[in-house]
């Protein structure tokens, strides 16, 4: 029978339809495969392709010296740019502010058939490295609110370049949905005096049918109300609100569990298209009890349609713990 599952953050509810419960085999999808086939504006010798670099890592370390092994550009075709003030206005019932904000690309490799799964874990680990970096760098302009680090991967999930990249973009306010994230959490705290993703952390892993797998840092799960189908959160373990401020043998244990929670992905679902995306705390906001960062992963095998749009429902038609299984049995490498 249908269930609806209620997400304890944000309570969204969401139909887990279990009458037409679907295995990986039964969903109709593209397999994501690098071609290198047309001119690559990311490939090495065509850095001038691209504006100047805001960040670079070099095969000999963190210098200028040696090929590069991973670049931060500015994004040629900004959402948003830096330069000039919000100037906010109203008209009315009407606000408007200049976009002001930041849009840049990680170039995660100089191999253009590569991608995170199949990259070694010293390169998956300099992608979040990037990250942390660029987080750390942009959170100075104090005008940025909130700083979202994403990933295309395939046409299916946006991506436009086949060359691996990710993607930021500094904000000047903060997202609605981020917003329904951050509050639902600060209510759960303020009734039970206890982070809500925790509390997900503790359950999950003690009933173990939605664990994909777990380490001494983070663990892997299919969430209990999962909107997509092999929807998958990557929590760490220690409590902390902000991505930018992982430890350091924390960063390298991700670096292993996103490369192998992928390659899971990539066996089971045949290598499909997805959004990556971080989810952390408000970059000018300290340090909270009630927030708790994660990346969620969503392959792009189902559509948003009418349903969904009009009711903020979402039509999962895979339970979780039968895709927690599916994960799990494809094994590590």
């Amino acid at each position: 029978m249908p269930e609806l599952r209620k997400d304890p953050i944000t309570g969204r509810w969401v139909i887990i339809s279990t009458d037409r419960a679907r295995r990986p085999s039964d969903f109709t999808r593209m397999t994501v495969e690098p071609s290198g086939a047309r001119f690559c504006p990311f490939c090495p010798g065509n850095e001038d392709k691209t504006p100047p670099e805001v960040l670079s890592y070099h095969t000999d370390g963190l210098t200028h010296e040696g090929r590069w092994s991973l670049r931060t550009v500015p994004n040629k075709f900004p959402a948003l740019r830096v330069e000039g003030d919000l100037d906010r206005q109203g008209e009315g019932l009407y606000d408007r502010m200049n976009g002001v904000g930041a849009h840049e690309v990680v170039i995660e490799t100089p191999d253009h058939m590569a991608t995170l799964s199949t990259m070694d874990e010293r390169q998956v680990a300099e992608v979040l490295w990037a990250f942390r970096d660029r987080v750390l760098d942009l959170k100075k302009d104090k005008r940025l609110r909130y700083v979202m680090l994403f990933k295309n991967h395939g046409e299916a999930a946006g991506a436009t370049l086949e060359h691996p990249h990710s993607q930021i973009i500094a904000l000047p306010v903060v997202p609605k949905r981020v917003q329904e994230e951050l509050d639902g959490a600060r209510k759960y705290f303020e009734f039970k005096e206890r982070c809500v993703y925790c509390d997900i952390l503790r359950q999950d892993l003690k009933d173990s049918e939605r664990v994909i797998l777990e380490t001494d840092e983070f663990a892997a799960l299919a969430p209990f109300a999962s909107r997509f189908p092999f929807e998958t959160w990557l929590l760490p373990r220690r409590h902390e609100s902000h991505f930018e401020n992982i430890r350091e043998a924390e960063l390298a244990n991700l670096a292993w569990v996103l490369r192998n929670v992928l390659r899971k992905m990539d066996r089971v679902l045949e290598k499909p298209a997805f959004n990556l995306i971080v989810h952390s705390a408000p970059v000018q906001e300290s340090t909270s009890e009630h927030y708790h960062w994660h990346i969620e992963i969503i392959p792009k095998l189902t559509r948003v349609a009418g349903f969904e749009w009009g009711t903020g429902f979402y039509i999962n038609p895979t339970p979780p713990e039968e895709a927690a299984r599916f994960m799990r049995e494809a094994g590590l490498s």
